[in-house]
């Protein structure tokens, strides 16, 4: 069969409509492998704390500064389908973890490299999905076995692990500061029940705002609102406030459908003027009846009802989002009101102090001094847009990991200490195998080497001379031992602080394995002839092809 058609009785039967594309075999496997690898390369340089950072160039000029591995593959135009297979691998890492983005991926693209080199030896690709398979689950057995237990009381690990998170980045200077405020929201926003901790990194709103200096990044126990208050004649702060939470309209319902009001005098349609500021009085009537001082409005507020508003001293918010009303009712206290007439003192809120002030020129909200905030907000400064946006990818990579360890309760050594003790125990592995998964399971501990050899390179160290070291470490059982990138010497990670949460390390090791195994697995690759391109034209570059912006 060649191009979708076979050969029966002289005649061509045409399986495949004319302009589809088809490699098959090794040639699949060589174009899918090159693709997944060349996406891995791209974000290989930014690992570590030595890594460096990509500009990433849009269509419209816009531009992208980071070493965050999710978001330099979100914003790359990526056309390659196992080259997309690389981000969700970054994706997946994201969503589950938060943090390890970067080394899912590099694991992966080092994977599938071992596996070219199984593919030259002639094994089949069902034995190299086989063994990796294997070492994947022996590696998992391998982590959970050498991790160290994490406390929510133990903050200097805590600190620890969030400074981790944020080497490399461009936050890294004020790294002691944001992990500190990283560590208290997170701390803040945690439930413990029994031995359970329940915690949603959702509850910690992060704010950006340029101006300033990184150090003047704040955690503020409660929420900030970016929103005004709605009518000048409002108080700008109410101390020991009782805030209500509103999701319905201080407004006038409009008619529905076809209905009309006929007003065919001035007397009537002055009393028709009249109702409506009475039911609008009415409204605000209910909402001072509660005793609230405080009112945030989910939809708009009438000009009349902010008049009434302003005379009755309530300070008023309108428009806030959704997420932010949650956020509110978390901090506060208060319930969501969809009703206006089920209003009362039990459905507020308290703050110690809800004041509008200007930062970096705009108006915004804040609510703090709350009493138990199962909320908070983190308010984020940097000297520009680049800067700010940096800090939030590094606070919530480091926010995201104190969470991570918070929930699996474990942490293991960083400086690629783990991924050598991790090794050295498959290669063992590996000799209990007699086939061809031998080759395997070799392979993919030679592959999860890949981070401390990189960690390494981008330190500018001798990567064959450091491996070397890790190894004749870890071969006297001293199970922590890893690179310390700036100095280039072998040291204790644990001891030197330099830990991770055992969730980042499993979730990275499942992500990449299934990720190479899946690709891998692949013999056959039909592309049909799109409609944009003509019937002959590629409806995807060859080989590893990607389209990317300039960085």
């Amino acid at each position: 069969m060649v191009n979708g058609m076979t050969q029966s009785a002289g005649q061509p039967v045409i399986i495949l409509p004319e302009g589809t594309l088809r490699s098959r075999g090794k040639d699949a496997q060589r174009m899918n492998i090159s693709a997944a690898r060349a996406v891995a390369d791209t974000v290989k340089t930014t690992l570590g704390p030595k890594g460096m950072d990509k500009m990433l160039v849009d269509s419209l000029g816009d531009v992208v500064i980071t070493n965050d591995g999710a978001t330099i593959l979100n914003e790359m135009q990526i056309e390659h389908p196992s080259a997309k297979m690389m981000v969700e691998v970054a994706k997946t890492q994201d969503e589950a973890v938060g943090d390890g983005t970067t080394t899912a991926v590099v694991l992966a693209g080092e994977l599938l490299k071992r596996a070219d080199g199984l593919l030259d030896q002639e094994v089949h690709p069902t034995v190299i999905t086989k063994g990796f398979r294997l070492a994947k689950f022996r590696a998992i057995e391998v982590l959970n076995s050498i991790a160290v237990d994490v406390n929510i009381e133990n903050e200097d690990m805590l600190l620890r692990i969030a400074e981790t998170a944020m080497s490399g980045k461009s936050a890294e200077k004020a790294s002691k500061e944001l992990a500190g405020i990283g560590v208290n929201a997170v701390k803040k926003v945690a439930e413990i029940n029994d031995d359970t901790i329940e915690l949603d990194t959702d509850n910690i709103k992060i704010e950006k705002k340029a101006g300033g200096s990184i150090n003047d990044t704040q955690l503020i126990n409660g929420i900030l609102i970016d929103k005004e208050v709605v009518h000048s004649g409002m108080p700008k702060k109410a101390d020991k406030a009782r805030i209500a939470l509103i999701d319905s309209a201080l407004e006038v319902k409009s008619l529905e459908g076809d209905a009309k009001i006929n007003i065919d005098s001035p007397d009537k349609f002055q009393l028709f003027l009249e109702q409506e500021e009475k039911m609008l009085r009415d409204m605000v009537d209910k909402v001072v009846k509660s005793g609230a001082s405080v009112m945030f409005c989910q939809k708009g507020i009438d000009d009349n009802a902010q008049h009434y508003l302003s005379k009755a001293g309530i300070l008023a918010a309108r428009r806030v989002k959704k997420s932010d009303m949650e956020a509110l009712s978390r901090a506060t206290g208060a319930k969501v009101v969809t009703n206006l007439n089920e209003l009362g003192k039990d459905d507020l809120g308290y703050a110690g102090i809800v004041a509008e002030r200007k930062v970096a020129g705009d108006e915004m909200i804040f609510v703090e001094e709350c009493r138990t905030p199962k909320a908070v907000t983190i308010l984020i400064r940097g000297g520009t847009e680049h800067v700010i946006d940096e800090v939030e990818r590094a606070m919530e990579d480091a926010v995201k990991g104190v969470a991570a360890s918070l929930e699996l309760k474990k942490a293991v050594a960083g400086g690629g200490a783990t991924e050598i003790e991790v090794a050295r125990h498959l290669r063992k592995y590996a000799d209990s195998f007699q086939g061809r998964e031998q080759l395997a399971v070799n392979a993919f501990a030679e592959a999860i080497e890949v981070i401390p050899r990189t960690l390494a390179e981008n330190a500018g160290l001798d990567p064959i001379d450091k491996l070397a070291n890790l190894r004749a470490e870890h071969d006297k059982k001293l199970v922590n031992a890893g690179l310390d990138v700036f100095t280039g010497k072998v040291h204790d990670t644990i001891r030197a602080g330099v830990r991770e949460p055992l969730k980042i390390k499993l979730q990275a090791i499942k992500s990449a394995g299934e990720a190479a195994e899946m690709i891998l697995r692949i013999d056959d690759m039909i592309s049909s002839g799109s409609s944009s391109a003509g019937a002959g034209g590629p409806p995807m570059p060859p080989g590893g092809g990607m389209g990317m912006p300039e960085y």
